[in-house]
């Protein structure tokens, strides 16, 4: 299986799920149900220079199924990133690879939003195709999505970029290597000004994911390689390969403002303990070496 392979069958299967879809929920009552909610949680970085997006999810390609003995549900898992200090939760929706369902997501942002304190954004992960998934994203609750760079063309990136700024929503877009860099800050930099809002809430955001697509394994030199290539006006995310504190120190070194940490989290017997050293390691790293560039930020 070459890399093209798996994001074109991954497109393939979403793209049936979305028809799927539409013909049980028409575009027309998701905009209604979009219309009574109130609008989604923003995602605000810290002072401290580093923060985290936790994953939740069933199963990994890589790794296979994530669910531990010590996990004590969905509830427990969502509170414990959320007290940990995660900036958002990201819940994979895919359902072939991941074993995710649209209705994690649902669970996952009635859970944040029951919290009643510090309002955290969820954002949906999946191998987004049409405008109607960003639709049922927001429908569901979701504060933002991941769209990759490669798996679609530019029309399609703008159709879905588009939809999701007009949304609220913000926006991860998933590079791993530098062609597709470029190919983000193509589409990016037209929309400059709204990578921040006044209030310093994040709407655009710039990833390198460092997993091989064919080996599924992680480069780690790869985020160091790749972080000159990325804009400093924009929130950088390093995706994969995040497994310990001292990895999170490692990514904050060379630019990062985030870490989308997913496999390490879902195995670990205490996640909310992680997710804090992982913040404190690359806090205190970035005191060493202030964020640039982010305008706004908190």
């Amino acid at each position: 299986m070459t890399e093209s392979d798996f994001l074109a069958g991954m497109a393939a299967s979403s793209r049936a799920r979305a028809i799927a879809a539409k013909e049980i929920t028409p575009e027309s009552v998701l905009l209604e149900q979009i219309a009574r909610l109130p609008p989604p949680a923003p995602l605000t970085l810290s002072a401290g220079g580093f923060d985290l997006i936790a994953e939740m999810k069933l199963r990994s390609p890589a790794l296979g199924a994530l669910q531990t003995k010590a996990d004590a549900g969905a509830d427990a898992r969502i509170d414990a990133y959320a007290d940990g200090g995660a900036a958002a939760i990201s819940v994979l929706t895919e359902p072939t690879r991941f074993d995710g369902e649209l209705a994690h997501l649902q669970h996952a942002t009635t859970r944040l939003e029951a919290r009643g304190s510090r309002r955290i954004p969820a954002m949906r992960k999946d191998f987004l195709v049409d405008p109607y998934q960003i639709l049922e994203a927001r429908a569901a609750g979701a504060g933002g999505v991941l769209l990759i760079v490669r798996m679609l063309s530019r029309t399609q990136l703008e159709a879905l970029l588009d939809v999701a700024l007009a949304q609220g929503l913000f926006v991860l877009l998933e590079a791993f290597d530098e062609r597709d860099i470029d190919e983000a800050i193509a589409l990016l930099e037209p929309r400059r000004a709204k990578a921040c809002m006044p209030s310093g809430a994040q709407r655009l955001l710039l990833g390198v994911n460092c997993r091989d697509l064919v080996t599924l394994k992680v480069i780690p030199d790869l985020f160091a390689t790749l972080a000159p290539h990325l804009p400093t006006w924009i929130a950088r995310v390093a995706e994969s390969g995040v497994l310990s504190a001292a990895d999170a120190a490692a990514t904050a070194a060379v630019g990062y403002d985030l870490a989308l940490v997913g496999g390490a989290l879902m195995t670990h017997p205490t996640p909310q303990r992680l997710v804090e050293q992982m913040l404190q390691a690359g806090r205190t790293t970035r005191g060493q070496r202030p964020r640039t560039g982010l305008t706004g930020s908190a």
